[in-house]
């Protein structure tokens, strides 16, 4: 269910966005809104209290963001609040960023390695990464975890490349234990 929502009002803030002719803005605008949200938990907890009206949810986001993003951010957050969706609003403009990254070709990339990479490193990843997909830009998210043992593990969106000697090392025992199986089978 919240992936509908997420995708339906993220859809139609892109369209409003893409036929006004100000998507970049709109993106700031909406980093900057999930910053603030992110920084002040308590706001969430104000905003998804099921005791506080949805009026007076409105007037707490006019209060806080008129004046400081535009009115068709304001007015869209307000439209979220009216229809009873803020509890996923996080989701909604971060499904809103993503379908402007995928415009703009930019690609997010999550790869965890080992070891710590060196800028060069890190550079090679990158450049590897724009030659073999359709991005002409990516966003990196380096993480280390030591037991991998060697290699790294690639994730963009729902594509994951693992070439982790840790993977490599499971496969390796099952095609094992498959050999043991079939070996023990044929004994008499």
């Amino acid at each position: 269910m919240a992936k509908l929502v997420s995708k339906t009002y993220g859809d139609a803030l892109f369209e409003i966005a893409e036929e006004s002719g100000r998507m970049d803005g709109f993106y700031e605008e909406v980093k900057g809104v999930l910053q603030v949200l992110s920084e002040n938990a308590d706001l969430t907890k104000l905003m998804n209290h099921p005791k506080i009206v949805k009026e007076e949810k409105i007037q707490v986001i006019e209060n806080i963001f008129k004046g400081h993003v535009s009115d068709e951010i304001v007015g869209f957050m307000r439209i979220i609040v009216d229809k009873g969706h803020f509890g996923e609003i996080e989701e909604i403009l971060n499904y809103f960023i993503g379908e402007v990254k995928e415009s703009k070709n930019i690609g997010t990339a999550y790869v965890t390695t080992a070891v710590k990479l060196s800028d060069l490193q890190k550079h090679q990843v990158v450049t590897k990464l724009i030659e073999t997909t359709k991005y002409v830009e990516f966003e990196m998210h380096y993480d280390v975890d030591a037991a991998l043992i060697g290699g790294m593990v690639i994730r963009i969106k729902d594509r994951v490349v693992d070439s982790s000697i840790r993977t490599k090392l499971y496969d390796l025992s099952r095609e094992l234990s498959k050999i043991q199986l079939k070996v023990g089978e044929c004994a008499p």
